[in-house]
């Protein structure tokens, strides 16, 4: 409490009550405007996946989608999407509780491992990529996503970038064959623009999906043991 409070308690009392007053009405007006976001946005076809993400997405689940999931034993790091595919048995494990730069689930015990918008924010890359091919059976395939000229968001940490071609490079270093490793890489300057001050969902009438390959928002890689 400074001097001023301590010669005059009732007016330190009258700003206390007034922050907090405007700190509920704050809340409350947040509350409002995410509520009306969401409204607005389902009348405009604003859809629920990131403009970045959509063409990224597309090729992924259409990659994954030509395997034979139901003989496939999935482990997903940091996250849950693919246990929509019928797959023989999935696991999730996020960290804190396990550390891809410090262990493995197991030792070639999965045939397929997903790891999305995960190694950009990892401290050790090399070590978690090779975690994951040890993790890996003979022929199991890893998937993995990456941005690039997105923004750095520190979750705890964000550290690392690849162009397609550099994780190509990264991941064959890693152990895998270097001849069954595919990447693909998309984006455009309008999404480079439009993801600078919050990750911005995608409205099919407003923004492209055209590629420009000198400006790779996204990257990913399917990678064979």
């Amino acid at each position: 409490m400074n001097d001023q409070a301590l010669l005059n308690p009732k007016s330190h009392e009258k700003r206390l009550r007034l922050a907090r007053i405007r700190s509920g009405m704050s809340w409350r007006m947040r509350l409002i405007r995410d509520s009306i976001r969401r409204g607005l946005h389902g009348a405009l076809g604003v859809r629920s996946v990131q403009w970045a993400r959509v063409v990224m997405d597309q090729h992924t689940y259409d990659f994954v989608s030509r395997l034979d999931t139901a003989s496939m034993d999935a482990l997903e790091i940091s996250g849950a999407k693919w246990s929509m595919l019928p797959f023989k048995t999935f696991r999730s494990v996020s960290y804190p509780d396990f550390d891809i730069c410090n262990g493995v689930v197991g030792h070639s015990c999965f045939d397929i491992v997903f790891a999305e918008q995960v190694l950009e924010h990892v401290r050790w890359p090399s070590r978690a990529v090779r975690n994951v091919h040890d993790m890996l059976r003979p022929n199991g395939w890893f998937v993995v996503t990456t941005p690039f000229l997105l923004r750095l968001h520190p979750m705890p940490n964000d550290c690392t970038r690849w162009s397609a071609e550099g994780l190509r490079y990264f991941l064959g270093e890693a152990g895998f064959d270097d001849a069954m490793i595919q990447t693909g890489s998309w984006g455009n300057r309008a999404c480079v623009k439009g993801n600078f001050k919050e990750w911005a969902l995608w409205t099919p009438w407003v923004h492209s999906l055209r590629n420009e390959p000198d400006f790779p928002v996204v990257v990913w890689a399917f990678a064979r043991r």
